[in-house]
């Protein structure tokens, strides 16, 4: 139990793959290039907390029970208590309650089984129409953050839509506070373990010694594996959060089927996350191919009019953005995520975070793949079988 683990990277990956491994007792050393740790999971200090992206769990799968076992998504908002009429899908400029009867009619096949090696635009026209195939691949851009959706797997898409619109029971879930309450909980639990943690470290070369979970994006992998090989297809958009003061008039939840925009509130669930009086919005908007951000976010604020009115007169704060390579991998026709870039990559290194071989959407591929690499990490430093696959459910390490 001697042989440490070095983790590097202090984002969501980063942070589960060392406090899976240290609950056995294995010595871990977290490595972190910023002054704060938490990735893309940290928000903006209050009074207006918000994320770099859509930041909300699914519960339907082994990540979220991880997280819940323990107490990492504990204090939960209650979204279901919000008015249904301020939910709305902007379908041929104008919003409306309902989606159109063709993506009605396509929500309720949920038993269909969509091809892997056929592309989602051409599946769903087979079967719905062109129109609405479109409207299908717009809505679920909220996940994807791409522009052209229906190019991605058909299998992909439809198990995407399937669990965000589909007729299930939603199982999204809120964290009160937000992303960064959760990071700061799982800080606190890496601590409590006796995880060794070093911001603005800045790894350069592997470590040698003992297992190292490469917990970094893409880019910086590849650099520090040396490997060309890592590169990945993800979605890219623009980004808006809003303060405003509030206005019976404004939406909470808008899905944009014209355009693959959405606009969500973060404060229907969570009053913690803005001022008293104020709600506080997130809107994003896909960047098409060829076209400029600055093109993009005008878009996007043309979709703030219609979902916000009035909004410039009434805003409180304002932060614009734009996200790429933020969105986990985007599966293309003929792939899955087993063609992901494998977690071991051998000699004791393991790659795990948001681009690699795990189920899941966006997070859920980070903490899957943490999970996993931490079991094969903590195996490979105590010469014994994988004593924590218990703890993701069978999950793979490629």
């Amino acid at each position: 139990m001697n042989t440490p683990i070095t983790v590097i990277g202090g984002g969501l990956a980063g942070l589960t793959a060392a406090i899976a491994a240290a609950e056995t007792g294995v010595p871990v050393h977290l490595h972190e290039a910023h002054q704060t740790l938490g990735g893309r999971g940290r928000a903006t200090p209050p009074p207006h907390v918000a994320h770099e992206g859509a930041h909300v769990f699914y519960a339907d799968g082994p990540h979220y029970a991880w997280l819940k076992q323990r107490g990492f998504v504990a204090g939960l908002g209650l979204p279901g208590l919000v008015d249904a009429s301020k939910i709305g899908f902007r379908t041929d400029g104008e919003i409306r309650r309902v989606p159109p009867l063709g993506m009605l009619r396509a929500q309720s096949r949920k038993w269909s089984h969509a091809p892997v090696d056929v592309d989602f635009h051409t599946w769903a026209t087979d079967r719905w129409g062109e129109r609405t195939a479109t409207r299908i691949a717009n809505a679920i851009s909220v996940v994807t953050y791409d522009a052209n959706t229906g190019r991605l797997s058909a299998a992909f898409v439809w198990d995407l839509f399937q669990r965000v619109l589909g007729p299930a029971v939603p199982a999204v879930r809120w964290v009160r506070g937000g992303w960064q309450r959760t990071i700061d909980r799982m800080v606190t639990r890496a601590t409590e373990l006796g995880v060794r943690v070093e911001t603005g470290s800045r790894i350069t070369d592997l470590p040698t010694g003992g297992p190292v979970i490469v917990a970094t994006d893409l880019d910086s992998a590849r650099r520090l594996l040396g490997d060309d090989t890592l590169h990945g297809i993800s979605g890219f958009a623009a980004l808006l959060d809003l303060g405003v003061r509030k206005d019976r008039r404004d939406r909470n939840l808008v899905f944009d089927l014209d355009e693959g925009g959405f606009h969500e509130s973060y404060t229907m669930q969570d009053d913690t996350v803005a001022p008293a009086g104020e709600s506080l919005f997130q809107l994003q908007m896909p960047v098409r191919e060829n076209e400029t951000r600055d093109a993009a976010h005008q878009r996007l604020e043309r979709f703030a009019d219609t979902v916000v009115p009035d909004w410039r007169s009434r805003n409180t704060f304002r932060r614009t953005a734009t996200a790429k390579g933020r969105t986990g991998a985007l599966d293309l026709p003929g792939t899955t995520w087993r063609d992901r870039h494998a977690i071991d990559r051998g000699d004791g290194v393991y790659l795990v975070g948001d681009m690699v071989a795990a189920p899941g959407m966006r997070g859920e591929i980070s903490i899957n793949s943490a999970i996993a690499a931490a079991g094969a990490a903590v195996a490979a430093a105590t010469g014994t079988p994988r004593v924590i696959n218990r703890l993701h459910g069978g999950l793979p390490s490629s």
